[in-house]
């Protein structure tokens, strides 16, 4: 194992051991198909999947639902490990069920993105499809695990119980770039339940978000109102953004992109403000 200078004097014999389990998980399939979307979880996945000395074919999903920049960034990771990395092509967010945006948004999108995963492998010759949900995510409302589950998908960090935290520990010791990238979603999580999803507004949303991370917010989202876009920051950036030069800048630039209004929303970025409180399944 690489790492990265003293690191290795701060991970816990637990969460070392968490990873060699982690490792045994994924050598019991002969092959695997990683699902790679360039983000931390799936990158420490990966890197463990290498370790394994199983056959790896690395594949990212390219649709409008993600930022262009996560994709750049999952071929630069792929090669980085020395890993076969394909993309698949999604027209996903098309699709009327996903479209309509009720609650089950995310399982109508799970089921097919790894349906398609799956067909891949098996003309691949892979045996077990992988994806990077971690301990952390049972915590939210996330109804694309039931997808998961009904294809008979693994999820090997959920499985060696590793949680976000140890997930990012990991990741720095290995020297992996993205230890420290802020967690992403897909887009649609910035529509509210109930509004249908139009590529025109997952476009604007991600033109927007790129704007503000370029200008040095560590991590954004933009909730998606009608006209009204509801800008998030995490609460200690708040009072950068509202500096006169920057908030004039953020106004005319996401007006430009077509919301009538802007507004700041002061509780400060959170996973997920727009599922229900208290629902899971």
């Amino acid at each position: 194992m690489s790492h990265q200078g003293k690191e290795v004097l701060r991970l816990s014999k637990e969460v070392l051991a968490k990873y060699q389990h982690l490792i045994k998980i994924l050598k019991s399939g002969d092959s695997l198909l990683v699902a790679f979307s360039g983000g931390v979880d799936s990158s420490l996945l990966l890197k463990a999947a290498v370790e394994s000395g199983v056959k790896v074919l690395a594949v990212t999903v390219d649709s409008p639902i993600h930022h262009r920049e996560e994709i750049s960034l999952a071929r630069s990771l792929a090669r980085k490990l020395g890993v076969p990395h394909r993309l698949l092509r999604s027209d996903n967010h098309l699709r009327e069920d996903f479209k309509k945006n009720d609650l089950l948004r995310c399982y109508y999108c799970k089921r097919a993105i790894f349906t398609s995963l799956k067909e891949l492998a098996k003309k691949e010759g892979l045996s077990v499809v992988v994806e990077g949900s971690n301990l952390d995510d049972e915590r939210d409302y996330r109804p694309g695990e039931k997808a998961l589950a009904e294809l008979g998908i693994l999820s090997p960090l959920k499985e060696a119980r590793l949680g976000k935290r140890e997930i990012r520990s990991l990741a720095r010791f290995f020297g992996l770039p993205n230890w420290d990238r802020p967690a992403n979603a897909c887009l649609a999580t910035r529509i509210p339940y109930g509004q249908p999803v139009e590529p025109e507004w997952l476009n604007r949303i991600a033109a927007g978000e790129s704007f503000l991370r370029k200008m040095g917010f560590s991590q954004v989202r933009l909730r998606h109102h009608g006209e009204l876009v509801r800008i998030e920051v995490w609460p200690q950036e708040i009072s950068l953004a509202l500096k006169k030069p920057n908030r004039e800048r953020i106004i005319r630039k996401l007006k430009k992109l077509g919301w009538k209004y802007v507004a700041f929303d002061l509780e400060g970025y959170r996973t997920g403000s727009f599922n229900p409180d208290g629902l899971k399944i």
